[in-house]
């Protein structure tokens, strides 16, 4: 029996403590490429592998792996942000990354820690506010890497990174959210990372209103927080963007239920009534 992408991607990221993160995320990109190899990918992923480890003396310690890992991932490679095509919705694609070497922070780190896994070192992806981290545990503590050029972040500069998102702290709260960095570096579930993968894309195709892409994002996004409340009401809005009045109107129905005072209420409250004439025509 054939299954759908949507059921594909389900069944990758059903098991909440053993999920396929790497083929999860490149599943993603099924909706735009539907004829997507998945061996492709894997099979460059896998030579990538194949020679670095060649190259690694059998007794390399994590930072010597490491070391050999950034020069072969960002100097022979040529892995890099994709700073003129920031916006490019292949950056969040995972074969399309791996075709062209470039990316953004998030599917950088994808594929960095698929390849350093497989060489022995257990990376990590932290989802660090605005820019995706990498973490590495070694016996010394823990080497905190930005996926954009490999290199380790020192506490103050991860202070620094971190002090814009905190504008509206008093001066004090901003003192305690430095002294409790730690909260921030805290290895992220594949659910969560998927999940900023998906919003990457989703922010993308609301800015430029491409609605059908925006659906099939917000499906993956439900298939993960199936109870959200938001992502419900942003699927009901790409429903009836589509003239889908009765899927549209389940899902706005859905978030009034659970966020009756939410500021947007009013204006849904009336959509939901011109929806249900909609429907009742459909009818």
């Amino acid at each position: 029996m054939t299954i759908t992408s949507l059921e594909y991607f389900s069944a990758l990221v059903q098991q909440a403590s053993d999920v396929l993160l790497f083929e999860a995320a490149l599943a993603i990109a099924q909706d735009v490429y539907p004829k997507l190899d998945f061996d492709a990918p894997q099979n460059e992923l896998d030579r990538m592998a194949n020679t670095l480890r060649q190259r690694l003396a059998t007794d390399a310690t994590a930072i010597q792996k490491l070391r050999s890992l950034n020069h072969f991932f960002y100097e022979e490679l040529g892995f890099a942000i994709n700073v003129n095509h920031y916006y490019d919705t292949d950056n969040s694609y995972l074969h399309r990354v791996i075709a062209k070497r470039r990316g953004i922070p998030i599917s950088l780190a994808l594929v960095y820690m698929e390849l350093a896994q497989q060489v022995g070192l257990p990376v990590q992806g932290v989802s660090f506010p605005g820019h995706f981290l990498m973490k590495l545990t070694v016996p010394s503590g823990d080497i905190m890497i930005d996926p954009a050029n490999g290199t380790s972040l020192s506490r103050e500069e991860l202070e620094e990174r971190l002090e814009p998102y905190l504008p509206t702290a008093t001066n004090e709260e901003r003192a305690a959210s430095r002294l409790s960095l730690i909260n921030y570096l805290q290895v992220a579930h594949p659910h969560d990372i998927l999940v900023r993968v998906l919003r990457n894309l989703k922010a993308i195709y609301q800015q430029g209103n491409h609605w059908q892409r925006l659906l099939e994002v917000q499906q993956r996004i439900l298939i993960l927080l199936p109870s959200d409340a938001v992502e419900r009401r942003d699927r009901g809005l790409a429903f009836a963007q589509l003239d889908c009045p009765q899927a549209a109107l389940e899902d706005l129905e859905y978030y009034l239920a659970q966020r009756p005072h939410a500021a947007d209420a009013p204006a849904l409250q009336q959509q939901v009534i011109e929806l249900r004439e909609a429907s009742r025509r459909l009818n």
